[in-house]
């Protein structure tokens, strides 16, 4: 069912409760007893019951109330806009890309649009009203900003290593195979290397929160003005940075990729040469036994005119069979051809090939031949061993090649459906952020519960929960593409957080004159992003006990900006 519906519902809910709330009464005058008949405390009280509260309407037409219970509502009814308003962006980017590929709409559009609607809550935190205004309600951005962070990386990562949890076997996580329940070390979920990658850059974009936060460091506070326009900066170059590096990550993906899928041609290659030897390859000097490796190249020579041709070798991969990977042969026979010509002239003679196996002994054994070589040997062993860490190497790259890709049916219409979907989402959350944020604060002073928690707790799982639920559904599937993918999106919001819009939070901190005091939440921010990151870094498998780090997380940073700012008066 289209949510369009129920959108349009909600905004009439919505409009019409501006006829139900208490306006004030211009015309109405109350008489005030004399000041020295009645106490101070007494005229507090009159003043209660005879002043009518008043609230300002966003746009001078958006509902709003005093009331508890109806700015819970308006919190509600605003979150939801700006859930759509996500999920909008989301379908709107997901469609987009299957037209224009990875690359620049991947690499720099997709990123931008995912912290979109935090962005613009953040901005219009600080934008209203005077700048003592905007600095009671930019705890509103800071509050959404490492609540945002939070959540992804504690709740919504937890709960993916669950649901996409797989049988561990010699260390990876087989694909869809989920027989061992909950085993806390005999399940768990796998990623490509690319996915450390993404938590590596996540730790680097925090940068900028430690340069913002050095005057408090230091106990200045003649420098912490610069200090917001340094990190502004930092966190700017870092954004265009990070942005480029997605856009050319298809490409250094692909050249990786087919760098390991030659690494473990050439340990294949080896292992069946040293299996059909019928002596060693090297003597005990290490140099290469000419007899053993003439008798190889002439088996290869099919044709025996002294050269071994790319088409031979093709004949040789085939034989060999590397059904473990996706492989062209004519492509890896290329690639061999390549390796032992150094003549370059398009054909292999016996020196060549008795050079070029020497050099991948020496990568392959680490420029340590054993002298022991012999049929069943350590040699044999050593190349068994390399074989299977090159097949690993290619596997945790994640290489995708063999998956049909299918052409988009209607691409125009699809274009415009993606490019409408945008500017919906777009307009949705540029629209009631400002009001929600009203609401929160408004929320706050009724229950005196101090909004930066309001915003911390629940805005989150309005702007974030499309992608919460996208990382959920991809983490079901239970592969190590789907997998990767999930918490590569994880990741990349959380840098998106760190770098977009805190960039955004910064240039308004600095146009408006605010004072930076948000030490606490800096600190949980950094705490979080730096264990996580730290802990997506170092490994590409993760059991099932690492979700457990994740959902401790959360709490634990609750509980430690409340100490920090309300035990130690931090903020």
């Amino acid at each position: 069912m289209s949510p369009t519906l129920p959108t349009f519902s909600l905004l009439i809910l919505l409009f019409s409760l501006s006829s139900a709330r208490h306006l004030p009464n211009t015309t109405t005058t109350t008489t005030s007893p004399p000041s020295d008949l009645i106490s101070d405390d007494s005229t507090q009280l009159i003043k209660l019951f005879t002043e009518p509260k008043v609230c300002e309407e966003t746009y001078g037409f958006l509902p709003c109330t005093t009331t508890v219970l109806g700015n819970l509502f308006l919190i509600l009814g605003y979150g939801y806009l700006m859930f759509l308003a996500a999920t909008y962006l989301s379908s709107g980017s997901e469609l987009l890309l299957e037209i224009l590929g990875p690359g620049i709409v991947g690499g720099l559009f997709l990123p931008i649009l995912g912290a979109l609607p935090d962005a613009m809550l953040i901005l219009v935190s600080g934008m209203s009203g005077t700048v003592e205004t905007a600095q009671v309600q930019v705890s509103v951005g800071m509050g959404l900003l490492a609540g945002s962070t939070v959540m992804l990386l504690t709740v919504i990562w937890g709960t993916c290593i669950v649901v996409g949890k797989c049988d561990i076997e010699d260390s990876v996580a087989i694909d869809g195979k989920d027989t061992k329940g909950l085993s806390l070390t005999g399940s768990g979920v796998t990623t490509d290397i690319w996915t450390s990658y993404a938590a590596m850059i996540m730790a680097i974009s925090l940068i900028p929160f430690i340069v913002v936060q050095l005057p408090q460091i230091l106990h200045s506070t003649s420098g912490r003005h610069l200090a917001v326009l340094i990190a502004l900066i930092i966190s700017v170059l870092l954004l265009i940075s990070y942005c480029l590096y997605q856009v050319f990550q298809p490409w250094i993906q692909r050249r990786r990729i087919d760098y390991a899928k030659h690494k473990h041609v050439i340990s294949g290659v080896l292992k069946h040469l040293k299996m059909r030897a019928l002596g060693r390859l090297l003597t005990d000097q290490g140099e290469p036994n000419r007899e053993v490796i003439e008798k190889l190249f002439t088996a290869i020579d099919t044709d025996h005119d002294a050269y071994l041709s790319a088409s031979e070798l093709r004949a040789l991969i085939v034989g060999i069979r590397f059904d473990e990977i996706n492989l062209d042969e004519e492509n890896a026979a290329a690639k061999l051809l390549k390796d032992f010509d150094s003549s370059l002239d398009e054909k292999i003679d016996l020196e060549e090939f008795i050079r070029g196996i020497k050099n991948w002994l020496d990568e392959a054994m680490g420029l340590k031949s054993s002298p022991h070589d012999g049929a069943g040997g350590e040699t044999i062993k050593h190349l068994t061993r390399y074989h299977e860490q090159t097949k690993r190497d290619h596997f945790l790259l994640g290489d995708q090649s063999d998956e049909v890709v299918e052409g988009v049916e209607n691409p125009q219409w699809t274009t415009l459906k993606a490019v409408l979907l945008l500017l919906l989402g777009a307009v949705i959350a540029a629209a009631f952020a400002d009001p929600l944020v009203d609401a929160v604060d408004n929320f706050s002073s009724a229950t005196s519960i101090p909004s930066f928690f309001i915003s911390f707790i629940a805005l989150p799982f309005a702007t974030n929960s499309s992608e919460a639920v996208s990382a959920i559904i991809f983490a079901s599937r239970k592969k190590l593409r789907s997998a990767s993918l999930t918490f590569s999106e994880l990741y990349g919001a959380a840098t998106m957080n760190n770098i977009l819009c805190l960039s955004v939070f910064l240039a308004l901190v600095y146009a408006r004159g605010l004072v930076w005091d948000f030490s606490s939440e800096v600190l949980v921010i950094l705490i979080v992003c730096i264990v996580m990151g730290a802990l997506g870094s170092v490994r590409t498998t993760f059991p099932l006990w690492t979700s457990s780090i994740a959902f401790l997380l959360y709490p634990f940073s609750l509980a430690l900006v409340y100490i920090l700012d309300y035990m130690f008066g931090w903020s």
